[in-house]
């Protein structure tokens, strides 16, 4: 702290020389002349004194007999002056300060917080639609009145909260856990078969089975109807009750797998040569400083910074740079272990995406093998696996089920 006092008052740097310098610094100490870091070379002493102090030195130097030279200033009494000197400089300090205090004025970035179901670029449109977007006045953002839209608009959102830090617009929701589909908020429908195959095990929750373990079912193949029938004493259909038909039922089928290689593939092999070119971003206008790349096959690695000068403050520049790296195809030949190791991974892949589905592998039975030109991996495998799809009922008679006797749709 004292330092800073020291630096905003202004010292400097001195060396005493002459007649009774000893006496000099007794003078000083009695006149609560504050001087620091003495140190004596020969005759000469060098010390520090603050400029109040140094004003004070022309009675003690005629009376000592000594001589003072200043070999350096420090503080802001002597850093002031010089600034004002460079008007260049002075124009574009303030010149800055305006940018930075106009740039504050406004939104120019918008953050989503908790969002998991509703995109972001869901929540842009409706901002859009609100008039608000990158580059509006932070003086016409209603924090209140944007929450209260924004629960309105999407009911599946149980809390919102919306505010301005910097240039910064923050918007944090938090989404219902039980958020329904069109599918589950519909009351009534049938379950159809997705896929075909033997029908091994089903468990019927609700509803009407229309298939048995051991059919062959198609795609499209009524698994389990929603209408439910209400029967007189003489066992003819009265009414129909109808329900959400809901079931696991589980199919056996094959599934084909083939995947091909070629014998001859182009690789990338890169020369070494590189060109890098700086741009400048405002407000989505892109500036590209430098010329032709001169390169026929090249790749690009985009290297992006926003401009932020402090936390929250993030003005509508970015920059960063575009480097091309030059690369040329080369023809070259699979050897039967990069091959064997590249179909196998592909179909590691397959297998690794029907277990993600809840598919079950039973049999696999896949080789691979060449013709025409190519590797091919080809075979089969056996899996069971769940199936069904729901549609709604539109509350009619089914015309699939037997029509018999006076039907009331209820």
């Amino acid at each position: 702290m004292i330092g800073v006092l020291k630096y905003i008052r202004g010292y400097v740097l001195i060396k005493v020389w002459g007649f009774a310098p000893e006496r000099f610094l007794n003078l000083c100490s009695n006149k609560n002349i504050l001087l620091w870091d003495i140190k004596k070379e020969d005759d000469i002493y060098y010390m520090y004194i603050s400029l109040a102090g140094f004003r004070k030195l022309k009675g003690i130097t005629r009376k000592t007999r000594t001589r003072v030279a200043i070999l350096k200033r420090f503080g802001l009494p002597f850093l002031i002056p010089k600034i004002f000197a460079r008007k260049v400089f002075i124009v574009g300090l303030f010149a800055a300060c305006f940018f930075w205090f106009w740039s504050s004025l406004y939104v120019w970035e918008i953050r989503f917080e908790g969002n998991l179901a509703i995109t972001e670029d869901v929540f842009l449109e409706f901002l859009d639609e609100k008039g608000i977007r990158v580059g509006v006045k932070s003086s016409g953002v209603d924090i209140e009145q944007l929450e209260k839209d924004i629960r309105r608009e999407f009911p599946e959102i149980t809390w919102t909260s919306a505010k301005l830090s910097g240039t910064s617009l923050i918007i944090s929701v938090k989404e219902s856990d039980a958020v329904l589909s069109p599918m589950q908020e519909q009351t009534f429908s049938d379950l159809y078969a997705d896929k075909e195959g033997v029908v091994v095990s089903m468990i019927v929750r609700s509803g009407v089975p229309q298939v048995k373990i051991g059919d062959t079912v198609d795609m499209g193949t009524l698994l389990v109807s929603g209408s439910v029938p209400v029967y007189n004493e003489d066992a003819t259909v009265r009414k129909y009750q109808y329900t959400r038909a809901d079931a696991d039922i589980y199919i056996e089928r094959i599934e084909d797998v083939y995947e091909t290689l070629p014998f001859d593939y182009i690789k990338k092999v890169y020369t070494g040569r590189e060109k890098k070119k700086y741009y400048l971003e405002f407000s989505g206008k892109e500036l590209i400083l430098g010329g032709d790349v001169g390169f026929l096959n090249y790749d690009i690695v985009v290297s992006k910074k926003e401009v932020s000068l402090l936390k929250g403050l993030t003005l509508p520049v970015t920059f960063g740079t575009y480097l091309y790296r030059e690369y040329q195809n080369v023809e070259c030949s699979y050897t039967l272990e990069e091959a064997e190791y590249l179909l196998k991974e592909k179909y590691s892949a397959i297998l690794a995406d029907l277990e993600e589905k809840g598919v079950q592998i039973i049999e696999k039975n896949v080789k691979i093998d060449t013709s025409s030109g190519i590797w091919i991996l080809q075979g089969e495998l056996r899996v069971k696996e769940k199936i069904g799809y729901e549609v709604p009922i539109d509350e009619k008679i089914p015309e699939n089920l037997p029509d018999a006797g006076t039907i009331e749709a209820e």
